[in-house]
């Protein structure tokens, strides 16, 4: 099937919903074609490849004051019709929608950012070729991680005479090496799966496993950190969902105050789905561009589809999507920008008590003595500029296993993981076992907080494809670690 076929599928079904819920009737269709592919490894073996190609159609319907929505996936004749037949009957049973926005009006939509056939259409082979050099470079340690190429095509229809399409293909790569108990993390996600080096990922994996064996046990405090790109995706993460949501704006459920600064100046957050895997248009068919939430610390932008926009009195920024009725418009690509040049601050003073909280930084008569040795090459360039300018804090790889404790300030809780050492002096000298963590993201990088961002964002993978973060190393100012790992 081809691109010129969905937008035909497309159509089709909006004429199918003219005939059979009448012409006053209000639709837009989305379909789209996936082909997904998986190679995952355990115990340093390929152990599943499994691929999935499929045809989705979309519908949602506005008739008679009510709107509704159904999805199928099959497309001859009979299968549209039943699809529309259903969603019809849907739609009269549910209650009474005004607030529904209205549909898009045919307009300009973005052309879509070019993608690599090589990419979307993978042999397995080419994905163990990855795999295979993971496991090479990790020199004997356990492995286990994936590689996944992944490949859309969509097009969008709707009654009003509005249409559009478009592809996009990823790649990524997530794989973990484990030494003694310790596990060491790297992780990326590409528009091309070429741009993946499996052995590169092996040996930085590797090489943080060795150096977080025989870790010591810190005990809680607020610590000056630096996060690496993958604890800064969650930051991301979470941003997007609780935050930057127009629909929680909306129902003030948000931190987000329009106008305020409330970031530290150095950091710039834009949202730009056309800068890698994206599609040029969101489920209602609007174009989708390059937003920019937080501009030097000033936040400037919520993310909105129809029905947000038109409660906040704004336009679409082309961010719907199934559920974000309930759920909200989110901006899945989210950048991480050091305005005035990233990591211009690394080497800023320490100071001498938390921002935005009480209590001083936690300090060597609270911790065991460190050896001077440093742990071992587990930094990128990146990060070691970061690092070489603290004079004691922490070094975190990873978060996981987070969860929202107070949604309107976004107060966090979660694990660290992959990963904690201990710095003295600019140099990571022991590994420190694994901390539980509860701290509100916006203050941790709220004015003064921030002491570097990293010049070159590394892009994390999301769990879906199509959502991703790009993600520098970060340097803040302090982080809330509430226990360790005895409790």
């Amino acid at each position: 099937m081809s691109e010129r076929d969905e937008l035909d599928l497309a159509g089709r079904v909006v004429e199918l919903v003219r005939r059979l819920a009448g012409p006053q009737a209000e639709a837009e269709v989305v379909v789209s074609r996936s082909d997904l592919a998986l190679t995952r490894f355990a115990n340093s073996f390929i152990h599943q490849n499994v691929a999935a190609s499929g045809v989705e159609v979309r519908l949602r319907l506005h008739a008679q004051g009510r709107t509704a929505a159904g999805s199928g996936s099959v497309v001859t004749p009979e299968g549209l019709a039943a699809l529309v037949e259903r969603t019809v009957a849907a739609a009269r049973l549910c209650p009474a929608d005004p607030a529904w926005p209205g549909l898009a009006e045919p307009s300009p939509v973005p052309p879509a950012p070019a993608w690599d056939e090589a990419t979307a259409f993978a042999e397995p082979a080419e994905r163990a070729e990855r795999v295979r050099a993971f496991v090479a470079a990790v020199g004997g340690l356990e492995a286990a991680g994936y590689c996944r190429t992944a490949y859309r095509a969509a097009a969008f229809a709707n009654s009003a005479g509005h249409s559009a399409r478009g592809s996009a293909a990823e790649a990524a790569m997530d794989g973990i090496a484990r030494a003694r108990g310790a596990d060491g993390v790297a992780r990326i996600c590409a528009g091309r799966l070429a741009d993946l080096d499996g052995a590169a990922l092996g040996a930085r994996a590797a090489a943080k496993a060795r150096a977080a064996v025989d870790p010591i046990e810190l005990p809680p405090g607020r610590y000056e950190v630096v996060l690496e790109p993958a604890a800064v995706a969650d930051l991301l993460h979470n941003f997007a969902r609780w935050g930057f949501n127009g629909k929680r704006h909306v129902e003030r459920q948000s931190f987000v105050e329009l106008g305020a600064a409330q970031f530290d100046p150095a950091v710039t957050l834009v949202d730009d789905p056309l800068a890698g895997s994206g599609l040029p248009f969101d489920a209602e068919g609007t174009g989708r561009r390059a937003l920019r939430l937080v501009d030097a610390g000033t936040t400037v932008a919520v993310a909105h589809d129809r029905r947000s926009g038109a409660a906040a009195g704004a336009a679409s920024t082309g961010h719907a999507a199934p559920g974000a009725a309930t759920f909200g418009p989110t901006p899945d690509n989210l950048r991480l920008i050091g305005a005035g040049g990233p990591a211009a601050t690394a080497g800023a003073a320490r100071p001498e008590t938390t921002p935005g909280g009480t209590g001083s930084l936690a300090t060597t008569a609270d911790t065991p003595a460190a050896s001077a040795t440093p742990v071992g090459p587990v930094l990128d360039a990146e990060s070691a500029a970061l690092v070489a300018g603290m004079r004691r804090g922490l070094l975190v790889s990873d978060f996981w296993y987070t969860r929202v404790l107070d949604a309107k300030s976004m107060v966090i809780t979660g694990l660290t993981r992959n990963g904690v050492w201990l710095v003295e002096d600019g140099v990571p000298v022991r590994a420190v076992r694994d901390f539980r963590f509860t701290e509100s993201y916006p203050r941790a990088l709220g004015p003064g907080a921030v002491l570097g961002i990293g010049h070159r964002p590394v892009r994390q993978p999301d769990r879906v494809d199509g959502t991703w973060w790009d993600a520098p190393p970060l340097r803040l100012a302090a982080w809330n670690f509430t226990g360790g790992a005895s409790g």
